[in-house]
């Protein structure tokens, strides 16, 4: 599973064209369900569909901001393609015309799986739906994509939202959400809806999405950011007092980048550069606390600290590899010295621990490399692209490849 970039094929400079133009091309043929529409949630360590199991929201929203975005920078007709076949799954078979949101889960062929929990609509998926309709209104131009967009909003405003604290709710069966028996407080709903009000107001041009995404980011830190250390807690308790045991004293790595990254990119959008100071202190706790400093996962960023602890959480998924990658790539824009080379050693890391050659491989890997999790996930494609494409815009590395529809924005 150790397979190098080198070994690829491609050499690791080279690998952000190669996994754009090549890798997500053969991904679409793969994971695209021809028969029943959408996307398959995952694929197996050999690139198979798990066919039976169900779509979700997340899955299938992530997918159409990815293929959407991809299309909008590389002009090929093949992603736009792809994001109208997850847009038109999603509408039909996700899409709540009840309430206007959009459920956890459905089966295969878009019918409802009998569990009640996959009935519910979730603001965290409700993040990436609202990101990848207004990514894909950009895409399109089209007026109905648009309607949903503002209806999605509608619907993370009077459906999901605490009227008390102004807080997202878990989902929308939560009655009282300061109740003892309630679910905790999750900070991560709050950073995915900040990111796609900023997406929004990017693809739109809308300056209420700029509104919008202040009042998240403030929201967010106000009850979620831990003043002592400068980090962004996981979890509060439904009244938002401190959370005891793990739940409150783990710090994720990738959250604390993720964060910075969302905070330089607004004040990038907004001129605003008053919240950099939060980001900047999330910065340093990662780069002291976060990120592995020998063996063969050297310079890999771990899952997650432990406050009490004292010690990293020796694990490695995905996702935070690109969080940091991220943020190492605004850092760079900000003529940090170090930032660029960090941020190839991830691109490098990436490519050469969790992909083979022609597909996502894996999702998690210990200390010594040795794969934990080998599920090819849809909905970690997100990450990647993102990685790819930020340090693209920041000019750490060449994406160019084939391209179609020259001359704007593909339609």
């Amino acid at each position: 599973m150790d397979v190098r970039a080198q070994d690829m094929g491609v050499a690791a400079s080279a690998w952000p064209a190669a996994f754009v133009h090549d890798l997500m091309p053969r991904w679409i043929g793969r994971a695209a369900d021809a028969r029943q529409g959408g996307f398959f949630d995952a694929l197996d360590s050999e690139g198979i569909p798990l066919a039976e199991a169900p779509k979700t929201t997340l899955a299938q929203a992530r997918a159409l901001f990815t293929l959407a975005h991809l299309a909008l920078v590389t002009h090929r007709s093949e992603f736009v393609d792809a994001a109208e076949h997850a847009h038109d799954f999603m509408a039909a078979a996700l899409h709540d015309p009840v309430n206007g949101g959009y459920v956890r889960a459905v089966t295969r062929e878009g019918r409802p799986t009998g569990n009640p929990e996959d009935r519910v609509t979730r603001s965290y998926d409700m993040s990436f739906v609202v990101l990848a309709l207004a990514t894909y209104a950009r895409l399109t131009g089209r007026a109905d994509v648009h309607a949903r967009l503002d209806a999605a909003w509608g619907t993370v405003q009077f459906r999901l939202t605490d009227p008390v604290t102004g807080l997202l709710l878990e989902d929308d069966a939560v009655r009282d959400p300061a109740a003892a028996d309630a679910p905790m407080r999750a900070q991560n709903p709050h950073m995915h809806m900040f990111e796609a009000a900023l997406q929004a107001h990017e693809m739109t041009g809308d300056p209420r999405w700029l509104l919008r995404a202040a009042e998240l980011a403030d929201l967010g830190l106000r009850h979620f950011l831990d003043a002592p250390t400068g980090t962004v807690a996981e979890f509060r308790a439904p009244d938002l007092s401190p959370v005891a045991g793990p739940a409150g004293s783990l710090r994720e790595i990738g959250h604390q980048c993720e964060w910075a990254w969302l905070l330089y990119r607004h004040a990038r959008l907004s001129g605003d550069s008053s919240r950099l100071v939060s980001a900047d202190r999330m910065m340093d706790f990662a780069l002291r606390h976060g990120f592995c400093h020998e063996g063969p996962m050297r310079g890999a960023a771990f899952d997650a600290f432990d406050l009490a602890d004292r010690r990293a959480v020796p694990t490695f998924l995905l996702w935070p590899q690109t969080e940091a990658g991220k943020a190492f790539a605004v850092l760079h824009e900000a003529r940090d010295a170090y930032a660029a080379e960090r941020a190839h050693d991830l691109m490098s890391l990436i490519a050469s621990r969790y992909f083979t050659a022609d597909s996502l491989a894996c999702n998690q890997l210990d200390l010594s490399g040795r794969v934990l999790q080998p599920m090819a996930l849809t909905r970690l494609l997100y990450h990647v692209v993102l990685f790819v494409t930020e340090g693209a815009r920041t000019g750490l590395w060449e994406m160019a490849g084939p391209q179609q529809n020259e001359g704007g924005d593909p339609c």
